[in-house]
């Protein structure tokens, strides 16, 4: 089972903490990708865009400094734009996200990762 689930994870983020705690106490050992120490390339990022059935902008953290330095709130900035910026600055990533085969949720509340749940 641990190896059906990847978890993007930030271990200093209370949510991507209380994510994998949910996790654990369902008996899940997710692999964890600490996307801050390594990050995802573009390509990665496209993938799991189209896992969580989302535009690119959805996955932004909009209260990162970065989110209003590299100007990434105009909205007539394209996907691929955004997820080179996201690419780039991986503390751009919303956190955390989950991963189970062809789908992939954002734990934001953490609950929602209920839904790739058994």
């Amino acid at each position: 089972m641990t190896d059906d689930y990847l978890l993007f994870h930030n271990p200093r983020c209370s949510k991507s903490r209380a994510a994998l705690a949910l996790l654990e106490a369902r008996g899940i050992s997710p692999r964890l990708v600490r996307y801050l120490d390594t990050p995802p390339d573009a390509d990665t990022l496209r993938l799991l865009l189209r896992r969580l059935d989302l535009p690119a902008r959805e996955l932004l953290r909009t209260g990162e400094a970065a989110y209003t330095q590299l100007g990434l709130d105009d909205r007539t900035l394209g996907q691929d734009t955004i997820i080179e910026a996201m690419a780039a600055r991986p503390e751009l990533i919303e956190r955390p996200v989950l991963v189970r085969g062809e789908r992939a949720v954002i734990g934001r509340p953490t609950e929602r990762l209920l839904a790739l749940l058994d």
